[in-house]
């Protein structure tokens, strides 16, 4: 559920307050923990591929079938993980500004989709009166 105008702005007052009183912990707050851990992430997640492809090689030298189907299978779960983990990393110039707040641009194209779809809910529920 969208927040409503008033909401917003109380929340980017709460933002301002806390940057005000706290800057420290505010900046902590901010989400550069997710992009380490993602980083973090996509690193164990290529080690792991390797470690994959070293077992599927292995597999095959020693002619055990189940040793490379298990290679195989690591290589798969830790390109997947190294994916997902790389989509969900924030750019460096994307970093959470000031509580996350997005740019003035940005914000103006959210709020104009916003307002119509609460527009169109606004319709659909006074057509359903």
């Amino acid at each position: 559920m969208p927040l409503s105008e008033h909401e917003q702005r109380m929340l980017e007052q709460m933002e301002r307050a806390l940057y005000a009183e706290d800057p420290k912990f505010a900046t902590a707050l901010e989400g550069s923990g997710l992009r380490t851990y993602t980083r973090r992430r996509v690193y164990q997640a290529v080690a792991g591929f390797l470690v994959g492809i070293a077992l599927l090689m292995a597999g095959m030298v020693a002619q055990q079938i189940w040793i490379s189907v298990v290679g195989f299978l690591v290589m798969l779960g830790c390109a997947v993980l190294a994916v997902t983990g790389w989509r969900k990393a924030p750019r460096p110039g994307e970093q959470a500004r000031a509580g996350g707040s997005a740019g003035p641009q940005q914000a103006r194209q959210r709020r104009s989709v916003m307002d119509r779809i609460e527009q169109r809910w606004q319709r659909r529920r006074d057509e359903g009166r």
